[in-house]
């Protein structure tokens, strides 16, 4: 018993301390537990924000690239762009199916085929390729799609891959016809054709009525202004004007660019966005008044007029005929899809690459327009000049090669036949961005 209580004392200090150091284990495991599980807490935070992050970047490369091809379009019609993005759902019929997107891209512009209008400066992007060299090229009518940057072939062959206008070329190519005989090729297949009521369903909706008498030639010297970016500084405005008659594209605007592209506007030849935008505000903006209009959209290579009339790209009809109705006596014109594609043909057949099965830009259009009208025809900036800097049209702060070399729209392979067909010295390119070219009451094809 003497014993027992002697150890008692031991005992509890025993005990106590072994309460004191299971406490403290618990203690530390308590710790390590809430270590452990702030770190893995933090992890998926952190994972969260950077996928969230991840995302928006997306996003916002996904806008900036519809955004392109929009700009693209409008600027060698376009806007028309490579991306899909030409298309909208703008004052559609209710009949109407909405359309793919276009460049589009690119590109349609785009794009059209040019196409919207951009508020936010961008910079020039780096050089994704030797861009002058494909310009030296073309001062010297000596250039292939292979000199392009990755990005604008791979637009090309996705293009040729879709087909969406299902092209099927079945004529011949040469690519080493000589000046003349291009010339007299283009004369005979490109004869200017605008819509009338002499096929359905127009002849149906009263066009007999709207549509007024057809565009003939009527002017000695012509000249064709692009909205190419280069044609800033180019003090070329004087030349410009000094000419019988001027062709602009879209709402490219004289007022405030005076000194380098004129204020003389003659004709203007527009795609169909810029009827079914409100954003261009056709009925309402004097850059479409008082002048000759000249509207185009793309219609299946077949020329199906009915599949066309009921599913445009954008719908041109009803604000053609609204417009036609309220304003009779301004010359306004809808080229016949045939017009449209058979350029598209003459391109095709003088290279032995396949182009995109697109309809050709706004730009190549104009140019041909006005061999038709005119009895020598100057275009400005079409073909670089050493001003070239990638910007893609002189009243928008936007940089995209596409503009300039095509992605939707086969611009490089136009404008190397336009070179082809020019009379214009190396100099003229160089320092103007200058191409002349003969009228086709010019060119003689009788030998």
């Amino acid at each position: 018993m003497i014993v027992l209580d002697s150890l008692l004392p031991c005992l509890r200090h025993y005990i106590r301390q072994s309460s004191q150091l299971l406490l403290l284990v618990l203690l530390v495991w308590m710790l390590l537990f809430f270590a452990v599980f702030s770190y893995f807490t933090d992890s998926q935070v952190n994972q969260l924000h950077r996928t969230t992050f991840v995302f928006n970047s997306e996003s916002q490369h996904s806008t900036h690239v519809q955004r392109s091809s929009r700009a693209i379009m409008a600027s060698h019609n376009v806007p028309w762009g490579m991306f899909a993005e030409r298309r909208g759902t703008f004052q559609r019929k209710q009949v109407f199916q909405p359309p793919r997107a276009r460049e589009e891209i690119h590109f349609r512009n785009f794009g059209k085929r040019r196409v919207e209008f951009r508020k936010n400066v961008m910079k020039p992007p780096e050089t994704e390729f030797n861009t002058w060299s494909v310009v030296r090229g073309l001062w010297k009518g000596q250039v292939s799609s292979k000199l392009l940057g990755q990005r604008l072939q791979k637009a090309k062959n996705n293009y040729i891959l879709s087909n969406e206008h299902k092209v099927f070329y079945k004529g011949q190519r040469k690519a080493n016809k000589g000046r003349q005989e291009i010339l007299c090729q283009i004369k005979e297949q490109a004869q200017l054709r605008t819509l009338n009521s002499s096929e359905q369903p127009f002849a149906h909706l009263g066009f007999q009525q709207l549509v007024p008498p057809q565009l003939q030639q009527a002017y000695r010297t012509c000249a064709v202004v692009t909205s190419a970016g280069a044609i800033l500084n180019s003090l070329l405005g004087r030349e410009i004007d000094s000419h019988d008659a001027v062709l602009r594209f879209n709402g490219a605007p004289s007022k405030g660019y005076e000194k380098d592209v004129g204020s003389k506007t003659t004709i203007r030849i527009i795609n169909s966005q810029i009827l079914a935008n409100p954003q261009h505000r056709f009925n309402s903006s004097l850059i479409y008044k008082n002048i000759t209009l000249v509207a185009w959209d793309p219609a299946p290579y077949n020329i199906d007029l009915h599949k066309w009339y009921q599913n445009p790209d954008y719908d041109l009809f009803n604000p053609y005929i609204t417009h036609r109705k309220n304003f009779p006596a301004q010359p306004f014109y809808i080229l016949h899809p045939s017009f449209i594609w058979k350029l598209w043909d003459i391109v095709q057949s003088n290279t032995l690459e396949n182009i995109q099965p697109n309809p050709p830009s706004s730009g190549f259009i104009g140019i041909v327009l006005m061999m038709n009208l005119c009895e020598e025809v100057h275009v400005y900036e079409y073909i670089p000049s050493m001003r070239e800097t990638g910007l893609c049209h002189y009243h928008e702060k936007y940089y995209d090669a596409a503009c300039t070399f095509g992605a939707y729209h086969p611009l490089l392979y136009e404008k190397l036949l336009v070179k082809r067909m020019s009379t214009s010295f190396e100099e003229d390119l160089k320092k103007k961005g200058k191409v002349t070219l003969p009228g086709f009451s010019k060119i003689n094809c009788a030998l």
